[in-house]
């Protein structure tokens, strides 16, 4: 017991100093600083290229939003009434689409979802072709490392307020956006422009978030149609807003479903969606179907599948104590079980405990009606604690010791003491003695300990007085 006592200890001793190391040496790793060369779109994050603004501003207004941290494959699984109808990624994710999670995503779009892509350059493999037109997307400028994110100057030098192409449900109650000069620029292709110079007069029908209107590519209108032809949709892209460079928002079909491409993040990001009216343009694109908003998160490294204890302990030393504590368990669960020296004989353990030899001599003694002895183990033992209560030597007289115990407690007699006494030594020295003046004599002892105070041994004492009892019985 005492070996584990003192593995106990030293495991417990180890454990408090590396502790103690640990959080003395511990520096907290500074987060870097958000910045437009490297951003940080999250709807967690509250910096300046974070969208938690926009996120809270959805939720707080009735709006049905939520954050998506499984992988795309997961829309095609939950598609019904409690899916999502529009998934939102906004920048460059941290984490770069896979293939298979492209094709997921399409295909979720194919069945009637809607895809919002609210980059500069977005993925081009998310921008699929929509019958003769082709979707592409490029910066003419790109933030350095020294811009600041905070300075709304420095990120909107020289743009101009950018106003509605054609009035559509994206551009609802909008009067003009301030873009920022790293806006990407979107553009449409088509194969009839090569083909003929007439092909951007034909004649289209645009299909726009559940509403039938006339349209034509980059917003020009159409001809009208001849009476009773039922329109068609068009798989034609339709630019919502374009600046002198070229598209800021453009929305097309694929499949069941449309994409929607808006070429500037800043628009809806914490430093920027207070501007003009950037924030009911983030609110049109994101809202122009009913149903469940899902901002991905997974891509931007805040995945579900990350366990969340690690992740609530990641930046702080609670892992390294913790994988230093269990090594140091492993280390000495090892040593314990190697021999480092010569085998020693195992040690001859006596298995009789202390109350079972109290209990064979109580009964070899009651057996033997041996009460003189019985008398002299607790007579003896009361005898010496007595001479030491008084001050006395060994050997004093019973009467001194009577005398000298008495003159320093006033609850006994010195004659009745000095009486008692004489009877034990009596019973020790050949009187006759049976059970009950045996009894008495110990109870008399007993008395005299707690008038004392002197407490020897309560078990020897019950175990007498118990093996006594049996006997007059």
């Amino acid at each position: 017991m005492r070996q584990r006592l003192a593995i106990i200890i030293t495991i417990t001793v180890v454990l408090v100093l590396l502790i103690a190391l640990n959080t003395a040496s511990y520096v907290t790793a500074e987060r870097p600083p958000d910045t437009e060369f490297e951003p940080d779109r999250s709807t967690y994050n509250a910096g300046k290229t974070g969208t938690l603004a926009f996120y809270d501003l959805l939720a707080e207004s009735g709006r049905k939003v939520m954050r998506w941290g499984e992988n795309p494959q997961a829309l095609l699984d939950s598609e019904g009434a409690t899916g999502p109808t529009t998934f939102v990624v906004v920048g460059r994710t941290r984490a770069p689409f896979e293939a298979d999670e492209v094709q997921s995503l399409l295909s979720w779009v194919e069945r009637g979802g809607q895809l919002v892509l609210i980059d500069r350059r977005p993925d081009q493999r998310l921008l699929p072709p929509s019958g003769d037109w082709s979707i592409s997307t490029q910066a003419s400028e790109l933030p350095g490392r020294s811009l600041r994110p905070e300075s709304v100057e420095e990120m909107t030098t020289g743009m101009p307020l950018v106003q509605p192409t054609i009035p559509s449900i994206f551009t609802r109650n909008l009067d003009a956006v301030l873009p920022s000069k790293f806006s990407g620029t979107i553009s449409v292709v088509s194969k009839l422009d090569n083909a003929s110079t007439d092909a951007a007069d034909e004649e289209v029908t645009v299909y726009q978030s559940g509403e039938e209107q006339r349209g034509g590519v980059n917003g020009r209108k159409s001809s009208a149609t001849e009476e009773g032809e039922r329109p068609l949709r068009s798989p034609a892209p339709v630019v919502h807003l374009e600046d002198h460079r070229g598209g800021l928002l453009v929305d097309y079909p694929h499949g069941a479903g449309r994409i929607v491409i808006l070429s500037d993040p800043f628009i809806i990001a914490n430093n920027g969606i207070g501007l003009a009216d950037n924030l009911q343009l983030g609110i049109n694109a994101v809202t122009s179907r009913h149903g469940i908003v899902a901002f991905d998160e997974y891509h931007q490294g805040r995945g579900a599948t990350r366990n969340q204890l690690l992740a609530y302990f990641a930046g702080t030393p609670i892992m390294w104590m913790v994988g230093q504590a269990i090594l140091i368990v492993l280390v000495i669960l090892w040593t314990r079980g190697r021999r480092f020296a010569r085998p020693l004989p195992v040690a001859r353990v006596d298995r009789r405990s202390s109350l079972e030899f109290v209990a064979s001599m109580a009964e070899l003694q009651q057996r033997a009606r041996a009460y003189d002895l019985a008398i002299e183990n607790i007579y003896t033992r009361i005898r010496r604690v007595l001479v030491r209560y008084g001050g006395l030597g060994h050997n004093s007289s019973r009467s001194e010791i009577a005398a000298r115990v008495a003159s320093r407690s006033e609850k006994l007699n010195a004659a009745r003491l000095e009486s008692v006494m004489r009877d034990c030594e009596d019973a020790i020295n050949g009187a006759p003695l049976d059970s009950k003046k045996a009894l008495a004599l110990v109870r008399q002892l007993r008395m005299i300990e707690r008038v004392l105070g002197l407490r020897i041994r309560s078990r020897e004492t019950r175990q007498t007085s118990e093996g006594l009892r049996q006997d007059t019985l």
